[in-house]
């Protein structure tokens, strides 16, 4: 990776460069094609990032002018802490931009922000096949313990 990568707040301007990222970030995922997010759903994850009513908030990864990587972060309260938590949504890194320093840059800054807004802790989750990223995570974090259930509503 270039020495001049930058991790910086998201801007409005920056749309056209995080949409290729994130349709990466949801492919990856298996949410492609058929079973692709309705554009409503990232219409309004875009939006969120720019109003100050939200907690969603997003850092992207800059180098040679490019996007090469993503982190949508949110904060929630806990039942466990006094001070809010961090929750690292989502974290994707250009396929040409991978294992070079990226995707654990992002992890860095999240926290920093984290820090900043007094969370008492950053978490986040993968899923149990991605095991490149997995071994990032092992130098950079602990893992919990815990596994998580879904059950869709409605």
């Amino acid at each position: 990776m270039s020495a001049n990568l930058i991790i910086r707040p998201i801007k409005i301007f920056d749309y056209d460069r995080w949409a290729p990222l994130w349709e990466g970030y949801n492919a990856f995922y298996g949410r492609a094609g058929e079973t692709a997010l309705a554009p409503a759903i990232s219409k309004m994850t875009w939006t969120r990032f720019f109003d100050s009513k939200e907690p969603v908030h997003a850092l992207v990864a800059e180098s040679d002018g490019k996007l090469v990587g993503l982190a949508h972060y949110l904060f929630h309260r806990s039942t466990t802490s006094v001070e809010p938590v961090c929750y690292l949504q989502d974290l994707f890194t250009a396929e040409n931009a991978r294992g070079k320093g990226v995707g654990k840059a992002l992890i860095y800054a999240v926290h920093t922000e984290a820090k900043l807004a007094g969370a008492s802790r950053l978490y986040w989750q993968t899923h149990e096949t991605n095991n490149t990223a997995m071994r990032l995570y092992d130098k950079v974090a602990e893992k919990s313990g815990f596994i998580v259930y879904r059950k869709p509503i409605g």
